[in-house]
């Protein structure tokens, strides 16, 4: 396996790119954005230099990573010659399957079709193709160049011999990878988004503020980051989608999003992307402040 496209150019897609291309495959990388595709390309030359400047990697090593890759807006150009194709587009159902369609018609038979998806029914996406048995998830954890977990998701026809050579190849990035069956949310979004719908809860129904409640979960259970400030972070939109797909999937009422997430979402207090959600981003400094509808 010497061949890697990547489809999504945006925070995972980028990630994803970056990393392959330092262990020394070659990658496309894809998107219909010409400007994505510009800014994907700054982002990791960027991070690229910070590991230089931290002596992790050589100039040599940096220039190499950037050699390694290639960037398309034409999806058919982009993933001909793949070996495995890694879709990291957009959480929504119907552009996912959209794009499987498309892989399917355009890649070579044996090439692997893979989703980092963080919710979406890997069987799902199988059915879609005309190789079920090739399509598997791997969803990565961001910031992708630092976190060790790959979670490799087996769709329900997905072939031992396809899950043997993605666990190979993600240890080849230097990652963990943890094979996982198709279930909603897998195991990773299982459990901590319900835990992160839980904090919110607990803020709604006025257990404690956004402070207290970050600091409970920080300094009481040793979380590098409390689940309100992680919330921010991931984006409040992607945690309700994700709240619903557990929702719709279990038909368990304990999935049930909180309303004040279904209100923040509704109104555009998104988290970090948006400039404020539990707590304020738009102050151009590194001090947690917390959003003046949560102030006592």
């Amino acid at each position: 396996m010497k061949n890697i496209s990547v489809i999504g150019s945006g925070t995972m897609g980028n990630g994803i790119a970056h990393v392959y291309a330092q262990s020394g495959f070659a990658v496309n990388l894809v998107d219909i954005s010409a400007d994505a595709l510009a800014r994907a390309v700054k982002t990791i030359e960027k991070n690229l230099d910070r590991m230089v400047a931290k002596e992790r990697i050589d100039e040599a090593t940096k220039n190499s990573t950037l050699a390694n890759i290639t960037t398309h807006t034409d999806l058919k150009t982009g993933v001909t010659n793949a070996d495995l194709v890694i879709e990291a587009a957009t959480e929504n159902v119907d552009i996912k399957l959209k794009i499987f369609r498309d892989l399917d018609a355009f890649t070579k038979p044996e090439c692997i079709l893979a989703s980092n998806t963080s919710s979406i029914p890997i069987t799902k996406i199988g059915a879609a193709t005309n190789r079920p048995d090739k399509v598997i998830g791997m969803h990565f954890m961001n910031p992708v160049p630092v976190m060790k977990l790959v979670e490799v998701i087996n769709g329900y026809a997905t072939s031992a011999e396809v899950t043997a050579l993605v666990m190979e190849t993600s240890k080849k990035l230097g990652k963990v990878p943890v094979e996982v069956n198709d279930y909603p949310g897998f195991v990773a979004n299982r459990i901590l988004m319900p835990m992160i719908n839980e904090a919110i809860i607990s803020l709604f129904e006025g257990v404690a503020g956004v402070e207290e409640i970050d600091t409970v979960m920080k300094l009481g259970m040793a979380h590098p980051m409390g689940p309100l400030q992680l919330a921010d972070f991931i984006g409040l939109d992607v945690c309700l989608s994700i709240m619903n797909v557990l929702y719709e999937g279990f038909g368990n009422p304990k999935y049930a999003p909180c309303p004040l997430l279904v209100n923040m979402v509704t109104a555009g207090y998104l988290g970090v992307k948006s400039g404020e959600g539990f707590y304020s981003w738009n102050h151009g400094t590194k001090e947690l402040i917390v959003s003046k509808q949560f102030k006592k």
